[in-house]
């Protein structure tokens, strides 16, 4: 039986997703202004795999007879310095969410509540891709100067490699 602990976290975990996929809905159109064709679209493809996020846990608080709730998350920002810093600023994100589903999961097994640590086991694998791809572009934005000719290339290898 799920424990209100483990409902509580994830219906946090819940509103940490729809908080992700406003971040980056936000850093698509932030991209799109910038003339990033590439990355916008990059930004939009994760944004939609944040909201199928929500949808699990949704779906999976209902089948299990809990109430999701939704609740009034904080505003992303809407203005980066750079591409380097919103890269930057999304991998520390993806991390701060590996820690919180990890969290999720020791809580689960603390608790006994094996059927939701089976359920995270989906989260946790994704997490592991998520940082991956995101250390990957950090570390290639790292390696190119971002004048015009070094952004074109970031640009099209982003939409090359995902």
């Amino acid at each position: 039986m799920v424990q209100s602990e483990v409902t509580t976290k994830l219906n946090e975990q819940l509103n940490l997703e729809c908080y992700s996929a406003n971040f980056y809905l936000q850093i698509s159109a932030w991209c799109h202004q910038k003339k990033i064709e590439n990355f916008s679209k990059f930004f939009q493809k994760q944004s939609k795999e944040e909201i199928q996020h929500i949808h699990r846990i949704f779906e999976y608080l209902n089948d299990i007879g809990k109430m999701p709730i939704l609740s009034v998350i904080n505003a992303p920002p809407v203005d980066f310095s750079s591409l380097t810093e919103l890269i930057y600023m999304a991998y520390e994100h993806e991390k701060n969410i590996t820690n919180k589903i990890n969290s999720l999961a020791q809580t689960a097994i603390t608790l006994n509540d094996y059927s939701t640590f089976y359920f995270l086991q989906w989260y946790i694998a994704q997490q592991q891709k998520e940082e991956k791809i995101f250390k990957s572009i950090k570390n290639q934005l790292d390696l190119v100067t971002l004048d015009y000719n070094g952004l074109l290339l970031i640009d099209q290898l982003i939409k090359n490699q995902y």
